[in-house]
């Protein structure tokens, strides 16, 4: 499948205005928002905002560099590097609603200058070759299958001596993977490979591993919390059904499932370019 159903998964008309009351009846001022009040919706990987100051900790931004985020999503990485770290972040998604709710959601919380988002496809970034001192990714390479090009375009935007930062859903040992899950509703828009082969593709691609980080465990008892929180009825309003829609529910205990069982593992990596 092309990256229309990758598009078509993800896609939400309405997106702005759902969040917007979402954080209403959360009972937030829009006028006094800070990027945490968002990460219950803008942080879309596993483990949110935890996972992503843990990749920042194991690549160490700094306030000159300039950093690209791959399939941003909804921008909450980006403007958590922005706000903490104080580095000017580009992201980059496939789907066009997304960017839109990213730049409306760093205006709220006063990042409009130090963010910029455009809907682009990470196999052809909008970007000269070394334009960037870190590349980012976080859940998103689940939907691309040419991870060559990827690996590569990513190689291709950085400076020499560059970090690729990546935090991704690789293929387990346990078995096909149960759908839907969040990323895929059926197996066509779904490319896993294994952390072999990743380690092996990043390598292939110009990369030499700095760090690598088995947290699936760590997702395993996150996605648990989730779920409990569901059955109990305690999801607060502002939740990845917006994003996902009522079969989130779903959704959720199968991501579970597949981590319990292990169909599915989760690797936090930095690569250096050479």
């Amino acid at each position: 499948m092309t990256s229309a159903g990758v598009e078509r998964h993800y896609a939400r008309s309405g997106l702005i205005e759902a969040i917007r009351e979402g954080l209403k009846a959360s009972g937030k001022e829009l006028d006094r928002l800070s990027p945490a009040d968002l990460a219950a919706i803008d942080e879309f990987h596993i483990r949110g905002r935890k996972a992503t100051l843990e990749l920042a900790a194991a690549v160490r931004p700094k306030p000159s560099e300039r950093v690209i985020d791959i399939g941003c999503g909804l921008g909450g990485a980006s403007r958590v590097l922005a706000s903490e770290f104080g580095c000017r972040v580009s992201g980059v998604d496939l789907t066009p609603d997304y960017c839109r709710a990213a730049m409306a959601m760093a205006q709220w919380v006063g990042l409009g200058d130090k963010v910029d988002y455009q809907t682009g496809n990470a196999l052809g970034l909008p970007f000269a070759a070394r334009s960037f001192d870190i590349a980012w990714t976080q859940h998103a390479s689940m939907n691309i299958a040419d991870k060559p090009r990827l690996y590569a375009e990513a190689h291709r935007v950085l400076k020499p001596g560059g970090r690729f930062a990546i935090y991704d859903i690789l293929q387990g040992p346990g078995g096909p993977v149960h759908f839907p899950v969040p990323w895929a509703r059926e197996p066509s828009i779904s490319h896993l490979v294994t952390p072999e082969e990743m380690r092996r593709l990043l390598e292939t691609a110009g990369f030499e591993i700095l760090s690598w980080r088995d947290v699936t465990a760590e997702g395993r008892d996150w996605f648990a919390e989730k779920n409990r929180q569901i059955r109990d009825k305690a999801v607060p309003p502002l939740n990845f059904s917006l994003l996902l829609g009522p079969d989130y529910r779903v959704m959720a205990e199968n991501q579970e499932r597949n981590l319990r069982e292990g169909r599915i593992a989760l690797i936090e990596a930095v690569g250096g370019r050479r």
